[in-house]
């Protein structure tokens, strides 16, 4: 078991003072049967009202409005978590009894559909069918992820929020939100539900306790076959006791860290920093 703080601080930068904002933060991890939150606290600057709930997904939610006029906004999210060793063990189950037992749950039936976001291209639609006619659900789900994170390279700078993952298919580059997105519609269009996760991976296996290294927002799947297991396709690594879960969804549109409006005339600008120490 390893214990992770996270310092996350983001926010936004004015072209020119704005007169009010409405924003919701989805920045705080949550207690699972994998990781325990001791710790987690949300600063807002400039300081406002804010009301905290649970969406339907299961996500912590900040929503909050500034209503002074103001040049920049920022938030500081700290966490401290114990994060557990995952065990990922085989659940062989036939297509047709995974069907049914999906028919027979809504959380699963609702990680079943496409997004505008998901969408797959044509090519991975028929990979996706090549591999799931030759292996079992839970077999053909991780050969599918693996498939498309060997397939695409991670380069910062080439896509952005609204990419979608048929124009991050067609580079073949893009980070871990658009990699994300092609092995989610790839299992979906296979018949097995899947869900995207939103957190935090820290980037130094062998990192000394006390130690501090710069980290960044992570995004990974998980897919129902039997249970839900999931699989980090950006490094085509096993979910471990480095990666500690924030959110799940459809896609990033439903767990975007930081989202909001404002009363202006100029741009902004997002900033984001990420530090994570282990402390155990």
């Amino acid at each position: 078991m390893k214990r992770l703080r996270i310092r996350h601080t983001t926010g936004y930068r004015y072209n020119g003072e704005v007169a009010t904002s409405y924003n919701e933060a989805r920045m705080l991890p949550v207690t699972s049967p994998d990781q325990f939150v001791l710790y987690s606290n949300l600063d807002i600057s400039p300081v406002s009202s804010n009301h905290n709930y649970v969406d339907y997904w299961g996500t912590r939610v900040s929503s909050f409005e500034v209503l002074t006029p103001h040049a920049e906004l920022t938030l500081t999210a700290n966490s401290l978590v114990e994060v557990s060793p995952r065990e990922h063990p085989l659940h062989p189950m036939p297509w047709d009894d995974l069907a049914a037992l999906v028919a027979r749950s809504t959380s699963s039936v609702e990680q079943s559909w496409q997004t505008p976001l998901t969408e797959p291209p044509e090519d991975v639609v028929a990979s996706a069918a090549e591999i799931a006619g030759r292996l079992d659900p839970c077999d053909a789900a991780l050969a599918i992820c693996r498939f498309v994170g060997e397939n695409m390279a991670y380069v910062q700078g080439v896509t952005g929020v609204k990419t979608n993952a048929r124009e991050a298919w067609s580079d073949k580059r893009g980070v871990c939100q658009d990699i994300t997105h092609v092995a989610l519609g790839a299992l979906r269009s296979v018949g097995i539900p899947a869900r995207y996760v939103s957190g935090y991976l820290h980037p130094k296996p062998d990192a000394l306790i006390g130690e501090t290294v710069t980290g960044e927002s992570h995004a990974w799947v998980e897919w129902f076959c039997g249970e839900w297991r999931g699989y980090d396709p950006t490094n085509l690594i096993d979910i471990g006791d480095r990666h500690v879960g924030v959110g799940r969804g459809r896609d990033y549109n439903d767990i975007a860290p930081l989202r909001g409006v404002y009363a202006g005339s100029g741009g902004s600008q997002l900033f984001v920093k990420v530090e994570i120490t282990r402390e155990s």
